[in-house]
């Protein structure tokens, strides 16, 4: 149901889908630390393969940092791979090493597959293709130039690239934008001033374009300052962009966008863990989560729904006691449900999530707010999936709040409304590895006392 190597966290990542309906996932990794060092904590690729998006198999490294002396020396940042040929491209971020006061130096480099699985990459020369032009960017302190995204060009026969840049022109702590370049052959580069630069986001990481049914584009593009995600949309590559705001709640980062088995559109992000596992822990770099159904209505803002492809991991519906699990509850007034207790057959939340409206919540021991959201419309139906610690609120189906509670012992859910308390049938969630027992594998509950 989510996915991290052995031992070690997930950053950043790209997806991949072979000919034969076979994922890839390409992704950062490094290992369980609060403290991020900029030349030592991603310095490769791991990579992973799915044929259904839920269950990942690690296969190993796919990718690491450049010779001494060159502009990927140090570490390897965000990548994006597609199909180019008879294989692949991939443009990512390459860190020659750090300024005087500590700030990483980034650039854009490419490499070549000849196959379409994400290995048996080859380095296109030793020097970046695409670097920060200081008429718009910043270069050095305080610079930004990484997480290359690159489609076809709406309006020529060459290619568009966005990346994360810091724009020179506004005070730093708002200065997060969205780069653009052009291309004719994908080797050489042309820089041009922002292609977004809303002039209120501290940095816009992993900007990712998606052309939708009708032509038009879609942009998102993770912010820094909320460790959420934003989106915006366009009738060209050109614009006019029109903000559309938040489409995941704080929590969730990173998303990349693939078609499902079923060929319908999905996101998937990450989601961080807890240093120690444990809810005293600083967060760290953490693992990717399930599949969410991308919506686009026309004219207005996108959403993420529940992804149907999930209920073939769901067991028949149960009252007992169960840790993963998936619950709908129907209400028309203040709610609070139960989802653990503080023990074993104990009548205190240790985990709970309560609406009364437009306000939604999840509480952890002692009814401490773990996350919050105001809703846009009351909402009549909440589905709520636990795995270990990580939950997820969908208000009417849409994907509303997430949060993390490494307290409390499995129960049966109840609801509580008006004062009255209601029993909450629930389907139990089927892990891909239950029998996994490294740091990265699910949390199983509390240890036995």
């Amino acid at each position: 149901m989510r996915y991290a190597p052995p031992g070690l966290c997930v950053n950043d990542f790209a997806l991949l889908r072979d000919e034969d309906g076979t994922y890839s996932v390409l992704h950062l990794q490094g290992p369980w630390t609060t403290e991020f060092d900029h030349l030592r904590m991603e310095t490769s690729y791991g990579r992973a393969t799915s044929t259904d998006l839920i269950d990942w198999q690690p296969q190993g490294t796919a990718f690491g940092v450049g010779l001494p002396g060159r502009f990927d020396q140090q570490a390897v940042w965000t990548m994006h791979p597609f199909r180019h040929g008879d294989g692949m491209a991939m443009f990512y971020t390459g860190v020659s090493g750090l300024t005087a006061d500590g700030w990483p130096l980034q650039s854009v480099g490419l490499a070549y597959s000849d196959r379409t699985d994400g290995t048996n990459w080859r380095r296109h020369g030793s020097a970046p293709v695409v670097e920060a032009d200081p008429r718009w960017y910043r270069t050095g302190e305080q610079m930004g130039w990484r997480d290359p995204f690159v489609v076809r060009d709406d309006e020529t026969d060459g290619w568009v690239m966005v990346v994360c840049a810091s724009d020179a022109s506004l005070p730093v702590e708002v200065s997060g934008c969205v780069a653009l370049a052009t291309s004719d052959d994908l080797e050489h580069w042309t820089v041009h001033p922002p292609l977004i630069s809303p002039g209120d986001v501290d940095e816009l990481e992993c900007p990712v374009l998606e052309r939708l049914d009708d032509g038009s584009w879609l942009l998102l593009g993770s912010i820094g300052a909320t460790r959420g995600f934003e989106s915006w949309t366009a009738p060209s590559l050109r614009g006019p962009w029109t903000r559309r705001g938040p489409l995941g709640p704080t929590g969730s980062y990173a998303p990349r966008i693939i078609a499902a088995p079923d060929g319908s559109r999905v996101v998937v992000h990450t989601t961080p863990r807890q240093v120690g596992l444990t809810d005293t822990g600083d967060r760290c770099r953490g693992m990717l989560a399930q599949p969410k159904s991308l919506v686009t209505p026309e004219g207005s803002a996108p959403r993420l729904e529940w992804w149907p492809g999930l209920n073939a991991w769901l067991g028949e519906e149960t009252v007992g006691p169960v840790l993963h699990a998936v619950g709908d509850i129907g209400i028309s007034g203040p709610v609070e449900i139960t989802l653990r207790t503080d023990t074993p057959g104990g009548d205190r939340p240790a985990l709970a999530v309560g609406c009364d409206g437009k306000n939604l919540w999840i509480t952890g021991p002692g009814g401490t707010r773990l996350s919050e959201t105001v809703l846009t419309e009351p909402a009549a139906i909440l589905r709520i999936l636990t795995v270990g610690e990580y939950v997820e609120v969908y208000a009417d189906n849409v994907f509303a709040l997430t949060a993390l509670c490494y307290s409390g012992h499995a129960t049966t859910w109840t609801a509580v409304i008006e004062g009255h308390e209601h029993t909450v049938p629930v389907c139990p969630v089927r892990l891909p590895a239950p029998h996994r027992d490294d740091a990265s594998a699910i949390w199983p509950g509390p240890a036995p006392q």
